[in-house]
């Protein structure tokens, strides 16, 4: 059978009246959740940020404030001192120190890279990718690189260049989390939901206290069909980020769909409590018969 046009699809969208409102449920659920897939999920040196820049960013920033100036030509000292402020958000001094050390070192790999995260984060993602660029000229087996520059292909659009450096990176690194993750977001956009889901497994299984790939996983079984599946990811993921409204109402939809009114209506509602502008779980609680200020079932 071959697959319908766009135009034709657009015709039995109109013939229909439209998607169901949990099939656009879905739809938006995953706009928004790709606008934050760039997010990181690593919580060990096999994230994208380097071995050495993990164990500098649990120091204090004073103690490298202090190690600059007893050694202010070290370029390594003002790379480790801007991971920790670009992880703070202070962001020009951290591309200030990045910039710094460059200037000492120019074929310093890792600031050319940490530089790069830091516009990827600010959404200068030319900046980034040309960073990212002369880090791989460098060192062409710098598996956090790939793995950065992936990432901006994604957000960029360029997903045969994306997919080619996250399997980079996983070849360089198979423990790497958010290669595996960051590649499920890449089969996910592609609607190869099987695929995604294999991945996402994998990265869950390298960073099982982590909800994004739980969030992301239970969002490619909605789309499968296999609402059990998503509402159990979902169960994992509110308890890990409890303070996320996405996340919420994620479930809130699984169990729409499982036909647990109750719980939906629960986990919609707790949506609201965290942002009662987010007019998807507004629309979930009418769906399920959400009444303002009456208690329900969560778990």
């Amino acid at each position: 059978m071959t697959r319908p046009t766009l135009a034709r699809r657009k015709r039995q969208r109109r013939r229909t009246g439209g998607c169901p409102a949990p099939a656009r449920a879905i739809g938006l659920l995953f706009a928004g959740f790709a606008l934050a897939g760039c997010a990181t999920i690593g919580s060990s040196p096999s994230s994208e940020r380097d071995d050495a820049l993990y164990a500098a960013s649990q120091s204090n920033l004073t103690s490298l404030s202090q190690v600059v100036e007893k050694h202010p030509d070290d370029p390594q000292a003002y790379n480790m001192r801007g991971s920790v402020l670009g992880e703070s958000g202070r962001t020009e001094q951290a591309l200030a120190d990045f910039n710094k050390a460059i200037g000492l070192d120019p074929n310093y790999a890792q600031a050319y890279a940490n530089r790069a995260l830091v516009y990827r984060r600010i959404n200068k993602l030319d900046l980034a990718l040309a960073d990212y660029n002369k880090a791989l000229s460098i060192d062409a087996a710098y598996a956090s690189a790939y793995l950065g520059r992936g990432i901006v292909y994604r957000q960029q659009g360029r997903s045969v260049q994306a997919l080619d450096d996250f399997n980079k990176v996983i070849a360089l690194r198979p423990d790497n989390a958010e290669a595996y993750y960051n590649r499920g977001l890449l089969y996910q956009g592609q609607h190869q939901n099987q695929f995604a889901i294999d991945d996402f497994s994998t990265a869950i299984g390298l960073a099982r206290q982590k909800a994004a790939p739980y969030v992301a996983r239970a969002l490619s079984y909605l789309a499968i069909g296999d609402s059990k599946a998503a509402a159990s990811d979902l169960d994992e993921a509110v308890q890990m980020e409890p303070a996320n409204p996405q996340t919420w109402a994620s479930r809130g939809l699984a169990y729409e769909r499982l036909g647990q009114k109750d719980k939906a209506a629960g986990s919609y509602a707790k949506a609201l409590n965290l942002n009662d502008k987010y007019e998807l779980a507004r629309a979930g609680f009418a769906r399920v018969g959400g009444k303002v200020g009456q208690s329900y079932q969560t778990f």
